[in-house]
Formats: C-alpha cells, structure tokens, sequence
C-alpha cells in the first residue's frame, strides 16, 4: 500500500490509511494506548521525511501509494494528540465529543 522507502509501516497502513478525518477520529477512539504508541513511535521519526516525499507530487493527481503514506501523515498527527497532549485516546474534558464533517478536504 505504501511507496517502498516507507515499507516498513505496511504493518499499520490497514488500520491508519483512512481517507477522512472522522474515519481517524473513530480509530483513535478504538485503539489502545499501546496501539497509539506503537503507531506514533515508528512512523513520527520519520514523519518530516514522508511529508517531502509526498511534496514531490502534485495533490490533485497523487498515486494510491503516496495518497496512503500522507493518510498515515494525518493519522500520525490524529495519534500525537492522544499520546502527547491527553494520555488517553479520547480528547480530555470534552465530554462525547464527535467530529462530523459535511464535507471533507482532499486528499
């Protein structure tokens, strides 16, 4: 699914190459601690170097394979909330925060 320079997180794209925002959200919520970790702890050293590598193509016509390392971008970036900021996967004192969008940003 991943472009071969970033092979080694194939392992998280079934659960983190998620085309919406509201998609990450209800995974976030749905993992563990452990999981989250996992996935931030791989894929965040070499988050700079996935976000140049995408910035080599144009948006508006992205191969399936770097169209899934930038989800794992947003994903990483949904993921860093929960592990850095709350220690927890759902957002601190928001009671049950949802995130609907009526319509979603592209890629």
């Amino acid at each position: 699914m991943l472009p071969a320079g970033f092979a080694e997180f194939e392992r998280f794209a079934p659960t983190w190459c998620l085309p919406t925002e509201a998609e990450r959200w209800q995974q976030r919520h749905a993992s563990t601690m452990v999981e989250l970790s996992d996935f931030h702890d791989a894929f965040l050293p070499r988050v700079e170097e996935a976000i140049a590598y995408c910035n080599e193509f144009p948006l508006d016509d992205l191969p399936a394979e770097i169209e899934h390392l930038l989800q794992l971008i947003y994903s990483v970036v949904m993921v860093a909330m929960a592990i850095e900021v709350f220690g927890q996967p759902k957002t601190i004192d928001a009671a049950d925060a949802v995130l609907d969008r009526v319509r979603e940003p592209a890629p």
